[in-house]
């Protein structure tokens, strides 16, 4: 019940932004919630949907060995995932590496760049097209939304913000404003496969958590479309309205290893722009932690981190949260936006 709230409450405050209320598309609203139950159905209730999930969790861990492998051979021990947590039978007694723990830059930021490739690599063989394909008629022919809008948000499931739209990129210059804020949202929205992948690695210890994560990107696309269109509903006629778009390449690669080449270069500057962001955002949120807790507040010390837990305490709690873990909820949906 509290959970129905929560998505009445985030509709609202949604309606409360729209720039056009009038021309809200109410079956639109009501299929893309639909659809988003549906997915929930299948994956969480129906044999069928849950064993396909509980398949790609497996899968997505399994190709998470892979990439350790290519972090050893560059870190040594350090790259090798039975190093962290527990003790490793190299590294006996903790006096001797003191502070010595979860290394993210040894072991998460490879994985970025390994998943790239393979993305990549899926891209230059057609398969990932597919997959998009599926997914957009399954959510035009629904929610009755234009191809290339939906065609970039499906994207979104699997690659970051920036790449999605090159799969529409020859739509993208007569689009309407509702689409471009479609295609926003949409990104903001998912996570793509290399970001996936280090949440993954560093939270293998939930059981099923890939699956849950991929799960979760797909339950997103219809949300963010929904969103979308009661922020910024359609006013114009696009282009793509009734079309099956045909869907452009990504990059254009002419074989197999420039492919694979091209896509560790990309995840490098994905994982380099990660550890940039990491470092400049902690450190100034540690700076305002620092003169906040100059300020008297009785004998609690004010932080960025318990603000914004109690600013969202409340969504957090109206999302399914229990209102014991609403404040930890809510300071880390305070600190993602």
């Amino acid at each position: 019940m509290i959970g129905l709230l929560g998505i009445i409450a985030i509709l609202g405050l949604a309606y409360l932004l729209s720039n056009n209320r009038n021309k809200i598309n109410l079956k639109l609203v009501l299929s893309g919630l639909s659809l988003q139950v549906f997915f929930a159905v299948l994956i969480l209730k129906v044999p069928g949907g849950t064993w396909v999930f509980q398949s790609v969790d497996k899968v997505i861990k399994k190709i998470l060995d892979f990439s350790i492998e290519g972090s050893k051979f560059l870190f040594g021990n350090l790259g090798e995932q039975s190093m962290y947590g527990p003790w490793g039978p190299n590294f006996p007694n903790p006096e001797t590496w003191p502070g010595f723990g979860f290394q993210f830059a040894f072991l998460v930021l490879p994985t970025v760049i390994f998943f790239s490739s393979l993305m990549s690599v899926l891209y230059h063989a057609g398969i990932m097209q597919k997959i998009i394909k599926v997914l957009t008629k399954i959510m035009q022919k629904t929610m009755g939304t234009s191809g290339a809008e939906t065609a970039s948000i499906s994207a979104n499931i699997f690659v970051g913000q920036t790449e999605s739209p090159l799969v529409i990129k020859p739509f993208i210059s007569k689009m309407t404003k509702s689409e471009l804020t479609a295609i926003m949202t949409g990104g903001f929205a998912t996570v793509a496969g290399g970001v996936m992948a280090a949440y993954v690695l560093m939270l293998n210890n939930i059981p099923g958590i890939a699956g849950h994560l991929m799960a979760a990107s797909i339950m997103s696309a219809p949300a963010a479309l929904v969103i979308a269109k009661i922020i910024y509903p359609e006013t114009g006629t696009p282009e793509t309205s009734k079309d099956n778009i045909k869907l452009a390449q990504v990059s254009d690669e002419g074989n197999f290893l420039e492919a694979l080449g091209n896509g560790a270069s990309e995840g490098m500057k994905l994982a380099l722009n990660i550890a940039a962001m990491l470092v400049a955002f902690l450190s100034v949120i540690a700076l305002l932690n620092w003169l906040l807790s100059l300020i008297p507040f009785g004998s609690t010390v004010l932080t960025i981190e318990l603000i914004l837990g109690y600013l969202f305490m409340p969504l957090a709690f109206l999302m399914g949260a229990p209102w014991s873990e609403a404040h930890i909820l809510g300071s880390l949906m305070g600190q993602k936006l």
